[in-house]
């Protein structure tokens, strides 16, 4: 189930956020990038529609996936 970005608090956004950015794996290239600076690139990208917060029951967990990625699952 996709959760809209904008219905989240502020607060619990930026959480999220920081959440999914400091997971080990997330790559954002050989420059060294603020944890600041990569939460305002994910919000944009959440913003624009190129990512979505997606809640999974089977999991009972959270996450930030690309949008086509979301839509193109069997």
């Amino acid at each position: 189930m996709i959760i809209p970005f904008n219905e989240l608090a502020e607060e619990t956004l930026d959480s999220l956020i920081e959440h999914f950015v400091l997971q080990e794996g997330t790559e954002y290239g050989e420059q060294d990038i603020s944890l600041k600076e990569k939460v305002i690139q994910v919000k944009q990208q959440l913003k624009c529609g190129d990512a979505v917060i997606v809640y999974s029951e089977l999991h009972d967990s959270v996450n930030i996936v690309p949008a086509a990625q979301f839509h193109h699952r069997p």
